[in-house]
């Protein structure tokens, strides 16, 4: 088992085919998805990861949010969410940012999400019910649901009768859902059809249960470092090249070093020397012509 992501959904499109066919698809975003920390066997009892994604503002996050944010080192995020995993293999290091690439085109998912609220409906919107007579002998009670009670046995209304009440905003998986895209770029999954909830709503992508994962698909997962990341895009290329050779020094033993540090001594002092030696040959050749100067001066 690999682990899942958190995304957001931006909305629906379409995209062209090859063959001029056009496929509506649901364009996912994966903003800054990382993880956060671990769960192993020794000290929970089972593995998993911890994923965040999104953004927050600081008043929006408690003490104790911040703390467990700020020892994983990775900003403080919106959502949160654990995904479970059969082994260690398949945890992924603590501040990673997983890419749209961990998902492969072709590649069936599972989706969980809430569904849009409808708010207080009515028997007939929420359970479709076909309401009472539209004739004469119903007054003004067209859409209603009928009775709903017995009789004095048990003289109660069961529980989970059918009747009006608050529709939709419950969270559903929707399942074998195909990718049709992914854009590592951009971090947008192109995914087959619709999907639960509503614009800017979160979403949990995760590897189809009922099916087989690709062998193509990357294991444990497709991610970046945010440090690599950093160095590669922030810093020159002369900073990120000595930090490298700086961190190789380190590596290598004391004595080796001391070693290495007598050998670029005397390349240092041999390039002195020649640099010594340079400038006085480049000084004999110019004197003759010096002279020839302050003789034609003296002879004008």
């Amino acid at each position: 088992m690999r682990t899942g992501v958190i995304a957001k959904k931006v909305g629906m499109t379409r995209l062209f085919q090859a063959d001029g066919r056009h496929i509506p698809v649901t364009v996912l975003a994966l903003e800054n998805c990382q993880v956060v920390s671990h769960r192993t066997a020794e000290r929970d009892g089972y593995f998993a990861l911890q994923v965040g994604s999104g953004e927050a503002k600081q008043k929006n996050v408690n003490k104790p949010q911040r703390e467990h944010f700020a020892k994983a080192e990775v900003p403080l995020k919106m959502r949160v969410a654990e995904f479970r995993l059969e082994n260690e293999e398949g945890l992924l290091p603590v501040g990673a940012t997983i890419t749209a690439d961990h998902f492969i085109a072709g590649q069936k998912v599972d989706i969980t999400g809430h569904t849009q609220g409808k708010g207080f409906a009515g028997a007939m919107k929420r359970w479709g019910f076909g309401g009472l007579r539209a004739t004469h002998g119903v007054s003004l009670s067209h859409r209603s649901h009928g009775s709903t009670g017995n009789r004095q046995d048990p003289g109660r209304v069961f529980k989970n009768k059918k009747m009006a009440g608050h529709m939709g905003d419950r969270q559903r998986t929707q399942q074998n859902l195909e990718v049709v895209r992914t854009d590592a770029n951009r971090g947008l999954i192109f995914v087959k059809g619709s999907v639960p909830g509503s614009k800017n709503g979160w979403l949990m992508v995760q590897d189809a249960v009922k099916l087989p994962i690709p062998e193509e698909a990357p294991f444990p997962g497709a991610m970046r470092r945010n440090a690599d990341e950093t160095a590669t895009e922030d810093a020159p290329a002369g900073l990120v090249e000595a930090s490298a050779e700086h961190e190789i020094v380190e590596q290598v033993p004391a004595e080796q070093q001391e070693e290495l540090a007598k050998e670029a001594e005397a390349e240092i002092a041999a390039d002195k020397d020649a640099g010594a030696d340079a400038p006085a040959e480049e000084n004999t050749n110019d004197a003759p012509e010096a002279d020839d100067a302050s003789g034609e001066d003296k002879e004008g």
